[in-house]
């Protein structure tokens, strides 16, 4: 049935009255004696009879008035907008795709932010052989972070800071004695990694460009494992400018520039639009974009995160 019937009848039961009921609803009282006539061919019933100079409600009528306006009642709080978002009150699970590397540097600053202002949200990182487009699309995942790339083309995104690869290595190594050039960098036993145990990538591409060719001696699963790794060996790995220093330093590693022309890798967000207004959602995707800015440190005399860019929802 037309909603705009059940609201004609609601006003007609309650006013037992055409007349006050076309002035309640703002319309002609010829307009409201049409729809009654629509309602008593539907309802089977007069609804409304005349008793004298009124009108007044039959047995079937006085049955509906209650039921009538509870129905309305519940159609006018499912068309009304959200109550305004508090997330104190929040008791919900996201679930986050994002590389090892940055869930170690993130986890802890987006933990302590979000629980601040809702202490009933619980996080899960999960790791990146989630395929991220079609996770998103199925509700797998609220939030892919990291690299992205594969969307489905109805996903959303924002980047958020732009990050420098840069060699990684024991402090002592022998790498560290003089400078270190692209030949030297490519004589260096390397660590891929890959969790497909891919073994070549844009700096194998950069290093072919010189007619040079490094040796990727292990391949390992995450950047956990090849910093441990590259801890007790002289293998050298790779990690970002600026990233976990403090990390680094306590397991007597030390960074370097990658003497190659490499272009920076682009760190943002995707979701799906299911979620695009939807206020919990949005707050959470705030924290965690604040996280992962908080979480870089000052590179060549500037903030790591100095290229945000707001993403469109």
């Amino acid at each position: 049935m037309d909603l705009n019937l059940l609201r004609v009848l609601d006003a007609l039961l309650q006013e037992n009255s055409v007349t006050r009921a076309a002035e309640r609803l703002g319309t002609s009282p010829a307009a409201v004696s049409r729809t009654l006539a629509r309602l008593r061919r539907a309802v089977g019933d007069p609804l409304l009879v005349r008793a004298g100079q009124e009108m007044v409600p039959t047995p079937r009528a006085q049955e509906l008035r209650e039921e009538v306006s509870a129905l309305l009642r519940g159609c006018d709080n499912v068309l009304r907008p959200g109550a305004a978002f508090d997330p104190v009150h929040l008791q919900r699970t996201f679930t986050v795709q994002a590389t090892e590397l940055l869930l170690s540097g993130l986890a802890g600053t987006l933990t302590d932010r979000i629980h601040a202002e809702a202490p009933h949200v619980d996080v899960v990182f999960l790791p990146e052989a989630i395929e991220g487009g079609p996770a998103l699309r199925q509700g797998r995942v609220d939030v892919e972070l990291g690299v992205l790339g594969h969307l489905d083309p109805e996903t959303r995104s924002r980047q958020l800071t732009r990050m420098t690869l840069v060699g990684v290595a024991r402090s002592g190594h022998p790498l560290f004695d003089r400078r270190i050039d692209a030949r030297r960098f490519a004589a260096a036993d390397h660590i891929g990694i890959s969790r497909h145990g891919k073994r070549h990538g844009p700096i194998d591409h950069a290093l072919t460009q010189l007619g040079l060719r490094r040796r990727i001696a292990v391949i390992v699963p995450s950047h956990v494992s090849a910093m441990m790794l590259t801890r007790e060996t002289d293998l050298i790995a790779l990690t970002v400018a600026g990233w976990l220093p403090d990390t680094t330093a306590a397991l007597g590693l030390r960074t370097f520039p990658i003497p190659l022309d490499l272009a920076p890798l682009d760190i943002g967000m995707a979701w799906h639009p299911r979620n695009s207004a939807d206020p919990g959602h949005r707050w959470f995707c705030d924290h965690l974009s604040a996280s992962v800015l908080a979480s870089s440190r000052t590179v060549d005399g500037g903030p790591q995160g100095s290229n945000l860019v707001q993403g469109r929802r």
